[in-house]
């Protein structure tokens, strides 16, 4: 059973809580924006506040520099704008109370978030469900591609890449740009196959390229629609 994702609010921000046997002290990750905190399973949530509280400053030093960099959107995260999902448009919708995570419920992605939360508490729940669906969705796509490429990963993961859409390593391991999954269904099944057939052949010559052809024969156009609007998937 998977366990119950745990988020505490504290300095106007939303903070995951990770639970696990393998560790003794706390640690704290900030990526993307996104506050993690990996915990000995039995630390208290009083103990954890005031973990959060000694490293606000290095937490909000660390948002501002993420803020700073990422690519630009348009979004400002308010109820009625539009956010893509495999090819389709689903509407924001933001109320207020204690922190959930976003889900999407007939046609609309629901995002709850405390009185007075910003842009940024807003933004970093839809990319938690981002996140959370682009792994749920490389993991079943990559297993049902790899037996189309013939091969079997290592590993399969994802990641926030600055200018690629993933990554295969030499030891079999395949990582995914989450942002894919903004992009018609289609464009994250050739993205899966791409990195499926590097498997094969670590490079991109004309036979890697002729594998590509063989188990997507469609993927000149998938190429060319990533080519002329990948700059667009961004949030």
């Amino acid at each position: 059973m998977t366990p119950a994702l745990e988020f505490i609010e504290h300095n106007g921000f939303i903070a995951e809580v990770i639970r696990t046997k393998r560790t003794k002290s706390a640690s704290i990750k900030v990526e993307e924006g996104i506050i993690s905190v990996v915990v000995p399973q039995d630390l208290t949530v009083e103990r954890i506040q005031q973990l959060l509280n000694e490293k606000k400053r290095w937490i909000k030093v660390k948002i501002y520099l993420h803020n700073q960099a990422k690519p630009s959107s348009e979004k400002e995260f308010v109820s009625g704008e539009s956010i893509p999902y495999l090819g389709r448009n689903y509407r924001l919708l933001v109320e207020r109370g204690a922190f959930t995570p976003a889900k999407l419920v007939a046609g609309k992605l629901i995002v709850t978030v405390p009185t007075g939360g910003n842009q940024n508490v807003v933004r970093n729940a839809v990319v938690r469900w981002y996140r959370a669906r682009a792994l749920e969705q490389f993991t079943a796509k990559s297993k049902r591609w790899s037996k189309v490429v013939g091969v079997t990963p290592a590993s399969v993961g994802i990641k926030a890449f600055k200018s690629r859409w993933g990554s295969c390593s030499p030891n079999g391991d395949i990582q995914f740009n989450w942002t894919v999954m903004m992009a018609p269904n289609r464009i994250v099944d050739y993205v899966v196959a791409h990195e499926l057939c590097h498997l094969v052949r670590h490079d991109h010559s004309p036979e890697y390229w002729k594998l590509v052809a063989r188990v997507m024969p469609d993927f000149a156009e998938c190429k060319e629609w990533l080519k002329t609007n990948g700059s667009a998937l961004v949030i």
